[in-house]
């Protein structure tokens, strides 16, 4: 397996508290940084992604990793949740935080059937 691409995204679940939400926020704003046609670009169907999905919140227990999967429109995932992102009280202390998300998505082929 050869990885190829890395992308990053960042989101948030402003009011409700949410770490899916913000997790599926995460995965959209990196997938939507790039355009790249990459399984076009070895000869792979889009399907034969291999795509690694890290994401970092405060509670990584909270994350529902099967509505996060949905967010893909292709490929295999596999995830790995870690205590990180960000999460922000409000002002006057009432309410749920501010919750910040971080995701890391890389991308991979199996080179060796490229050459099949």
């Amino acid at each position: 397996m050869m990885r190829l691409l890395t992308e990053f995204g960042m989101g948030t679940s402003l009011r409700r508290g949410d770490y899916t939400q913000a997790a599926k926020r995460a995965v959209q704003d990196a997938l939507w940084h790039n355009s790249i046609n990459l399984a076009e670009l070895f000869g792979f169907d889009k399907s034969a992604m291999r795509i690694t999905v890290e994401i970092g919140v405060q509670k990584p227990d909270l994350v529902d990793i099967e509505a996060v999967a949905e967010v893909f429109p292709y490929g295999s995932t596999t995830f790995k949740v870690h205590k990180g992102g960000l999460d922000v009280p409000r002002p006057d202390g009432d309410g749920n935080p501010t919750i910040m998300a971080n995701v890391a998505l890389s991308v991979a082929f199996d080179m060796e059937k490229a050459d099949d």
